[in-house]
């Protein structure tokens, strides 16, 4: 199952520079992950601010 990125989203870039498949971009307001990419793993989510 894909994360997805929420609104506390401060555009940092580490969950994308973390992601091992890199299915994650900027976005317009924060960044996406691409469901169809995403592997699961959850390394993204522990980048993420709290």
């Amino acid at each position: 199952m894909a994360y997805k990125i929420t609104d506390k989203c401060i555009q940092c870039g580490a969950c994308s520079a973390e992601c091992p498949v890199g299915c994650i971009a900027p976005g317009e307001d924060k960044y996406i992950i691409d469901p169809d990419q995403c592997i699961g793993c959850g390394t993204c989510k522990r980048s993420m601010p709290s």
